[in-house]
């Protein structure tokens, strides 16, 4: 089952310096190509530990949307 929270990086902002990605208990934050950190949306367990480390301030933790299915 999915939590109900999930961590979100604003791309433009991201230096991609990696730290997010050591802190990431499912190791769900990863780097694209050394641009940007992504967060795959099924690891995610919304613990907010990446957007607590972030130099920067581009990951941040917000509310699920619902999916229709």
């Amino acid at each position: 089952m999915l939590s109900k929270k999930i961590a979100i990086c604003n791309k433009k902002v991201c230096v991609s310096c990696g730290t997010c990605t050591k802190v990431c208990p499912p190791e769900a934050v990863s780097v694209y190509k050394g641009c940007y950190a992504v967060v795959d949306r099924e690891l995610c367990v919304g613990c907010g530990k990446c957007a607590g480390v972030c130099p920067v301030s581009c990951i941040t933790v917000r509310e699920r949307e619902a999916v229709n299915e």
